[in-house]
């Protein structure tokens, strides 16, 4: 039972998101040999107030 976790600033769409979920599907069905209801994907959607890189939140830039 893969669980993929996504991680991604917000703003990607509903249908974004279920077209990255259906390929990753589609990816480990063919070369992980599982079904795909066994394929659990979170999406975690973060703010760039809540990412800092470089010492300086994404927000800042």
């Amino acid at each position: 039972m893969p669980i993929i976790t996504i991680e991604l600033l917000e703003g990607r769409s509903e249908v974004q998101k279920k077209q990255i979920a259906k390929e990753i599907t589609e990816t480990l069905v063919k070369n992980a040999n599982v079904k795909p209801e066994a394929v659990t994907i979170l999406f975690h959607d973060l703010k760039p107030e809540n990412i800092a890189k470089g010492g300086k939140f994404l927000s800042e830039k």
